[in-house]
C-alpha cells in the first residue's frame, strides 16, 4: 500500500486566554473541536488527533467525530512537541496536513486543495487568501526529520522560514484559514 498524506489535528493547548476548555465549548450544538475535526476529515481523510493525557471528554468528542487519538504528555511542551508526536506516530506517511483544533471555519475544499498540492509534489503547501498565509499547512515526507525534532510552542515556524522558497501557495477564497478561537470574544464572533 502506498504511503498517504496524514491529517493531524493538534488539540493540546491549555486554553489559558479562554478561561475554560475552548475545544469543548459549544459550537452549533457540538464541541468546537468537532467542527474542526469534521472539516479536516472531509477534506483530507482519516484524522489523527493529538491530545493531552487524561482528556476523557476531549477524547470522546474526537472519537465521535471519527478521529483516531494519540494521547501524549508531549502536548504540555507546546505546539511543536505535539506536532512532532503526531509525525512520529505516523512516520510512514508521505506528508502531513497540520490543522489546529481551535480553527472550525476552514472549509473542507481548502483542506483538500492543500492535500492535493502535497500529493502533486509540493514540499510545503499552505493556503493563501488576500495575500496572507493561513492554516492548515502541509509538509512533505522529506521534512520528516525536521518535524520530528520540533519542541516548545513555536510549532513549525522555523521550518517555514528555512523553506520559504519551497512553499506552494494554494490560493483560496476562505477567510476561515485565519479564524482561531483564543478568547470568549473570539467565540462570540464565530
Amino acid at each position: 500500500m502506498a504511503a498517504t498524506v496524514r491529517a493531524l489535528l493538534l488539540c493540546g493547548g491549555r486554553s489559558t486566554r479562554f478561561g475554560a476548555d475552548k475545544l469543548m465549548a459549544e459550537f452549533h450544538g457540538a464541541p468546537l473541536v468537532a467542527a474542526a475535526a469534521a472539516n479536516l476529515r472531509e477534506g483530507a481523510g482519516p484524522v489523527l488527533a493529538v491530545i493531552p493525557l487524561g482528556s476523557a471528554a476531549l477524547r470522546r468528542a474526537l472519537e465521535r467525530a471519527g478521529c483516531e487519538i494519540l494521547e501524549t504528555d508531549r502536548t504540555s511542551r507546546g505546539l511543536g512537541a505535539s506536532l512532532a508526536a503526531g509525525v512520529e506516530s505516523s512516520a510512514s506517511a508521505s506528508g502531513w496536513i497540520v490543522a489546529l483544533g481551535d480553527m472550525p471555519r476552514i472549509t473542507p475544499a481548502t483542506i483538500k486543495a492543500v492535500k492535493d498540492a502535497l500529493e502533486k509534489g509540493a514540499t510545503i503547501a499552505a493556503p493563501f487568501h488576500d495575500g496572507g498565509r493561513g492554516h492548515p499547512v502541509g509538509f512533505s515526507a522529506p521534512l520528516r526529520e525536521e518535524l520530528l525534532v520540533l519542541d516548545g510552542d513555536v510549532g513549525a515556524r522555523g521550518i517555514l522560514e528555512r523553506h520559504a522558497k519551497e512553499i506552494t501557495r494554494v490560493q483560496v477564497e476562505d477567510g476561515g484559514i485565519f479564524v482561531d478561537v483564543d478568547t470568549p470574544e473570539d467565540m462570540r464572533r464565530l
